[in-house]
């Protein structure tokens, strides 16, 4: 009995710690830029190496914001961190068609998954990124997840962020990204590695054409651009 009660103590004073201490790390990146996550690490291990620019929101182009939004979540600026109905859609196709999977994660959902967690599917990691994501909705808010989300993203092989993504592609830094421009590097996010931007799969080209009717179709939304905007 002692020795069960001392691995309850130990186990109870691991939590603690272990709870303080991810609370205290998701609440400094309010402020403080994500030094590494592991989807970088693997990306080092992969020996695809690590290219990333960290910009703040204010110094980008808001097409950077808008073409992520108009081709990952659009209800990005309504939503507390979850689209139900896009994620029971999900569900419903990948019971239909077990062999492919479809997602249904908001920008919110994607950001907490690629700041604190690793890439793949198991219902432990989709537990802690429902954690996670509701921690960041609280406490960072839509614009500061929006800039980690935009900073983070892996958007390419060693490639990660939209600076880094518009260097190597188009030669110019994020603040300077047309709108079409934009549209392809978002057009690419499903799965950066196997869509390329530079040179332009038929798959890029044809997506980042709808991304750009779709910003075209958002861009008044004043939600939108309360988020985008530098102001």
């Amino acid at each position: 009995m002692k020795l069960i009660k001392r691995i309850w103590r130990w186990f109870k004073r691991t939590f603690i710690v272990l709870f303080i201490a991810q609370l205290a790390y998701v609440v400094a990146l309010k402020w403080i830029n994500p030094p590494i996550t592991i989807t970088q690490l693997v990306s080092l291990v992969q020996e695809h190496g690590i290219e990333k620019e960290y910009v703040p929101l204010s110094e980008m182009s808001v097409n950077a914001g808008l073409a992520v939004i108009a081709s990952e979540d659009q209800l990005f600026p309504d939503h507390n961190g979850f689209d139900w109905k896009s994620i029971q859609k999900a569900l419903d196709y990948n019971q239909k068609k077990p062999g492919r999977v479809r997602g249904g994660s908001t920008i919110s959902q994607q950001t907490a998954k690629n700041v604190f967690l690793w890439q793949g599917r198991s219902w432990i990691r989709k537990g802690l990124e429902t954690y996670f994501t509701f921690m960041i909705e609280k406490i960072w808010g839509k614009k500061r997840i929006l800039e980690v989300y935009l900073n983070v993203a892996e958007t390419g092989k060693g490639i990660f962020g939209m600076e880094k993504a518009a260097q190597t592609y188009f030669g110019k830094s994020v603040k300077e990204l047309s709108q079409s421009q934009a549209a392809a590097i978002a057009a690419a996010l499903p799965n950066p590695k196997k869509y390329s931007v530079k040179p332009m799969s038929p798959y890029v080209s044809a997506r980042s054409k709808k991304i750009v009717q779709q910003m075209n179709f958002l861009r008044p939304d004043r939600d939108i651009q309360a988020i985008i905007s530098d102001k």
